[in-house]
């Protein structure tokens, strides 16, 4: 049963993207191009601070070997393919599109070099090269996304009309299937141990304050890099984690899903009730 319910989570993904693609337009993609500063910050939190404060962590928290693997694992693993629909609630996808492009790009090239450090660190012999990381993200992100905004291009009117109920049908299915994955594998958390889930509880806090800090004066644009910072690329993950030792990879990705799960709805909570105050006359 898990093959299929795999195929149905990938499935559901790629549909997601194809329906973000279907409202963005190739404005959005160039949003942070245009504004340098921004840029370099978000790069700056994604692919620097947050893998080096990873590292920080596990150096001074006495952790298995195992879980330290799957810390730093997910702290390179950066992108964030879902997040605007993650962010959906607070308007525009601007920022968010042009985010997600530009980090799954940058991700080509700075995850092999990070997988190299990670090598050496703990003496294994690992080689990910830029085109296994170039090709997971052309076919799981980079196409849909093309397919969507192509129609939206040719359909703007088809377009409008499916997109929303294609994002509600596949997150729903996304959902659910990976709820039905974790009760299948629930033993996974017993390879974690409270330590790990703790661990990355904290971990994730602090990216997402990292991201909240960095992401500037605009209200959205703080809250979406801040989101980013704490949402891991899941394929990414995937092919890393197989790499090194330590918990199997459904333990990676189950300890993250209820953890960002766990981080993020109340700091959304809180920015979507800032916004509104700060926007009140």
């Amino acid at each position: 049963m898990t093959p299929v319910l795999l195929i149905v989570v990938k499935a559901s993904v790629a549909l997601l993207i194809l329906a973000i693609g279907l409202g963005a337009t190739f404005q959005d993609l160039l949003y942070l191009w245009r504004r340098p500063k921004l840029l370099l910050r978000a790069l700056l939190a994604m692919y620097v601070l947050v893998p080096a404060v990873t590292l920080l962590l596990v150096m001074v928290w006495p952790l298995p070997q195992g879980v330290k693997a799957a810390l730093l694992v997910l702290a390179v693993s950066a992108g964030a393919p879902l997040l605007p629909r993650k962010l959906s609630k607070f308007g525009g996808t601007t920022f968010t599109v042009s985010l997600v492009v530009v980090t799954s790009l940058v991700a080509i090239v700075v995850v092999p070099i990070w997988i190299g450090a990670l090598a050496r660190h703990f003496d294994v012999a690992v080689e990910l090269s830029p085109l296994t990381v170039a090709w997971m993200i052309v076919k799981a992100f980079l196409l849909p996304l093309a397919i969507g905004m192509a129609i939206g291009a040719i359909a703007p009117k088809l377009a409008g009309r499916f997109a929303g109920p294609l994002a509600a049908i596949a997150g729903l299915a996304l959902t659910i299937g990976s709820l039905v994955l974790l009760a299948l594998h629930w033993d996974v958390f017993l390879d974690v141990h409270w330590e790990g889930v703790a661990s990355l509880l904290v971990l994730l806090v602090i990216a997402m304050a990292i991201g909240h800090l960095l992401g500037g004066p605009e209200p959205g644009d703080r809250t979406a890099l801040a989101i980013a910072c704490a949402t891991r690329h899941i394929g990414i993950a995937v092919i890393v984690a197989a790499m090194f030792p330590g918990p199997r990879t459904i333990v990676v990705l189950a300890a993250y899903v209820v953890a960002s799960v766990l981080v993020s709805l109340p700091y959304l909570r809180w920015r979507r009730g800032t916004i509104q105050a700060q926007a009140a006359p």
